[in-house]
């Protein structure tokens, strides 16, 4: 829902942080792939309840996420390879971090966190097959920049699920009611993808 207009925000940053490891010769892939072992790192630490540090861990991997796509424009390289290696390794970084919580806690966690899993199908589902579709047909959508797929908006976006990792790591405690009501709104984004992409599509066909 946020994500169209803090994107642009955090723009300029991004691009003033991207500069130095282009002189360094970083490449955008190798920014994606440490980022994901950071949010891994972060995994692991939520496993054992240090809370604080998967926090850390969480937002260094967001802002890699955001730096390789920094790198990959500035230097030219952007390619289908890495935005299929961008987003195949962030849909594993969602799931891996509500997967985290539920060892953390399984008696309190592992429902809630199974239910917000089975929400971030929807999302992710909803999202990638009309990816699909779009690319077939040629449609494009730049309200979120140049990106490697097409983006369906909704409510339940990067922004938004960023803010309810932030939040279960903040109050661990909460952790089954943010879930199930950050799930809640997952199903309302996957509806709404859902009816605009087949209504799109179907204009589409005639």
């Amino acid at each position: 829902m946020f994500d169209k207009y803090f994107i642009p925000v955090i723009k300029w940053p991004l691009n003033a942080a991207a500069k130095p490891l282009l002189a360094k010769g970083v490449t955008a892939n190798q920014i994606t792939v440490i980022g994901f072992v950071v949010g891994m790192l972060g995994v692991v630490a939520l496993t054992q309840a240090l809370y604080g540090v998967a926090l850390i861990a969480i937002l260094i991997n967001r802002i890699f996420d955001g730096l390789d796509g920094a790198v990959a424009r500035l230097n030219g390289s952007a390619s289908d390879a890495g935005g299929y290696l961008d987003i195949v390794l962030d849909f594993i970084f969602y799931s891996a971090i509500v997967f985290g919580f539920a060892v953390a806690n399984p008696e309190h966690h592992a429902l809630a966190a199974a239910f917000l899993i089975f929400s971030f199908m929807g999302t992710g589902s909803s999202f990638l097959a009309f990816s699909v579709m779009a690319a077939k047909r040629g449609i494009e959508q730049l309200d979120y920049g140049k990106k490697s797929l097409y983006f369906l908006g909704g409510i339940t976006e990067g922004a938004e699920t960023i803010g309810c990792f932030v939040l279960m790591c903040l109050w661990p405690d909460e952790f089954a009611i943010i879930a199930v009501v950050f799930g809640l709104l997952c199903w309302v984004t996957t509806g709404t993808r859902i009816w605009a992409a087949y209504r799109m599509l179907s204009k589409a066909d005639l």
